[in-house]
């Protein structure tokens, strides 16, 4: 059976994440799970990790600034949902390819690490 519709595009991710699964602790039992998809992870941190704008962000992983949008505020409902409810949140799956290949220079900062 033929799938409808137009095909997904890959998404780009320059970065594979050093942990694949964050779970809580202490919390008793085996605590529900909350998929976090490769491009969840790349656009939260391209825009919210490294201070991108959403259209820079958008044409690293080569694909709509709409698309984009649509892709973080998923990826941070998740997140929400997981740190209210003491889930634990997995980091796989996903339409993506990776690329080593640097597009922009690395000209946004990490605005989280800044001293205050």
């Amino acid at each position: 059976m033929q799938t409808r519709g137009r095909p997904k595009k890959y998404r780009i991710v320059r970065l594979d994440p050093k942990i694949a699964q964050f779970s809580p602790r202490g919390k008793p039992g085996r605590p529900n799970e909350v998929d976090l998809t490769m491009d969840q992870f790349e656009a939260i941190r391209l825009v919210i990790y490294m201070g991108m704008p959403q259209k820079e962000a958008a044409k690293s992983m080569r694909i709509s600034q709409q698309t984009l949008s649509r892709i973080l505020k998923k990826a941070l409902k998740s997140l929400a949902n997981a740190l209210v409810n003491g889930d634990t949140i997995k980091i796989q799956g996903g339409h993506y390819v990776f690329s080593s290949r640097e597009e922009h220079p690395n000209q946004y900062q990490n605005t989280l690490k800044k001293p205050l």
